[in-house]
């Protein structure tokens, strides 16, 4: 078994790993690279490897910077199955249109301005590439191994990053890969804890928050509520960038859980996305895979999805008729990193008013306008203007999705045979901090992956 590094190997975006075994070629994720615009150009390069030579694709969860290049993978030639969890693949067609429309919309902006001469912007793929993907989708459920080729054995488990968010284990040639895929810290609401995997031959970790710890979970939902008081009392609007799928729908968990407590009733609370109404759907078609404290909370009121003044604005004129309002609006856009999405619209209205908040509650990635707004930018571009910012701003890491580096750690001392480890999804800050804390502490070999480079199981 060999692995090549191709994505996400020396930055937290664009997760991609070609595994060669058994005489199969299989990718594990193939995401999009985002953060700056030349970052972000490196996604219509060609791939470092012939398509049409893949014979499987497996992708760990449904968030952009893991699948964004799936129908570009299709479009260029691969045409094998793709695995993912049930939950993933019920909400991969969702991601994907909708990154599908984003990537049609600014190439006919672009083009709109184009000048005579300059050659047309194309979108990175149409949402007809996304339809011509998704019938190549094999869902799998949790914790059952199945063989996808002779001699080729694949299980998904729980990662507690997002729903349908999964840890692969591949065996083959008498070697068992483990990678973590993107991992959750114990104790998220919604979902269950990360599995605990005992053994393996080699293993992929990613290392988002590989330098840091995350404050305490409920100190933060409690400064959360703060701001929210403090934004009423202010007359202002509070914006929050976030993920279509994971802090959206834990940030409506815990305005359920504090509805009374917060005065949440006082507020106009608005999920700005085309997709929150499905993503929401797909949440509950999968309640099962809820833990036991979110199962109870969706069946008590206010239900998280139905709160009395929760509104799912889905067309574009619902979405600018929220600008209208100058106070006592919550509004929860994408997209997550502010790189693009309705967020950058409601930021236009926003940035500049010193009574409104902007709250951060999730990984700002390099190059990115939410990073540069979290490091305190005074001035940002949107849309070709200048905006001063004088809103606000919070920066809320409690609320992650990822696992700091004590809970890293802690799942990498989960292995009882302490198996050589790859470092990937991660900038190197990140990742060298995480390889001396755990090399010093388990006596292991751990690589910092970089494109190019392979290892051998």
């Amino acid at each position: 078994m060999r692995v090549h590094f191709h994505g996400a190997a020396g930055e937290v975006t664009g997760s991609m790993h070609l595994v060669e075994a058994a005489g199969k070629r299989i990718l594990l994720d193939c995401g999009m690279i985002q953060g700056s615009r030349e970052a972000e150009a490196r996604n219509a390069e060609p791939f470092p490897f012939d398509p049409a030579s893949l014979d499987a694709l497996v992708v760990s969860h449904a968030h952009i910077d893991h699948i964004g290049r799936v129908p570009l993978l299709v479009e260029r030639g691969f045409a094998g199955p793709i695995y993912a969890q049930q939950a993933t693949a019920d909400l991969m067609s969702i991601m994907l249109l909708d990154s599908a429309s984003l990537a049609e919309n600014d190439a006919e902006r672009a083009n709109r301005k184009r000048r005579e001469g300059e050659p047309e912007t194309q979108p990175l793929y149409t949402r007809d590439d996304v339809q011509a993907t998704m019938p190549r989708v094999r869902p799998l459920p949790y914790d059952a191994a199945t063989a996808i080729f002779d001699g080729v054995e694949l299980a998904f488990r729980e990662a507690g990053h997002i729903l349908g968010s999964s840890i692969v284990e591949l065996r083959a040639d008498g070697r068992t890969l483990v990678f973590s895929g993107d991992l959750g810290p114990k104790g998220t609401p919604i979902l269950r804890d990360p599995a605990t995997i005992r053994a393996a031959d080699l293993v992929l970790m990613e290392s988002t928050y590989g330098d840091r710890n995350h404050r305490d979970r409920l100190d933060t939902v409690r400064e959360l509520g703060g701001i929210f008081d403090q934004a009423w009392r202010g007359q202002g609007n509070v914006c929050i960038p976030a993920f279509a799928v994971g802090r959206s729908q834990e940030l409506l968990y815990w305005i359920a859980m504090h509805w009374d407590e917060w005065n949440m009733s006082r507020w106009r609370i608005f999920l700005d996305s085309p997709m929150a109404a499905k993503v929401a759907g797909v949440y509950e078609k999968h309640a099962e895979l809820f833990d036991e404290q979110a199962r109870a909370v969706w069946k008590g009121k206010p239900n998280p999805f139905h709160l009395p003044n929760l509104r799912f604005t889905e067309s574009a004129e619902d979405s600018m008729a929220i600008n209208a309002i100058e106070s006592g609006a919550i509004i929860i856009a994408g997209s997550g990193m502010a790189n693009g999405g309705r967020i950058l619209h409601h930021f236009k209205r926003n940035l500049e008013r010193r009574q409104a908040h902007v709250v951060f509650v999730g990984y700002q990635a390099e190059g990115t306008l939410g990073r540069r707004l979290v490091d305190g930018a005074r001035w940002v571009r949107i849309h070709g203007r200048d905006y001063r910012v004088n809103a606000q701003r919070h920066t809320v890491g409690g609320l992650s999705a990822h696992a700091d580096q004590r809970a890293l750690i802690d799942w990498y001392g989960g292995f009882e045979n302490r198996p050589p480890l790859a470092l990937v999804h991660g900038e190197d800050k990140a990742r060298e901090a995480l390889a001396g804390e755990i090399g010093e502490r388990y006596g292991v070999e751990v690589r910092l992956a970089r494109p190019g480079v392979t290892l051998r199981v």
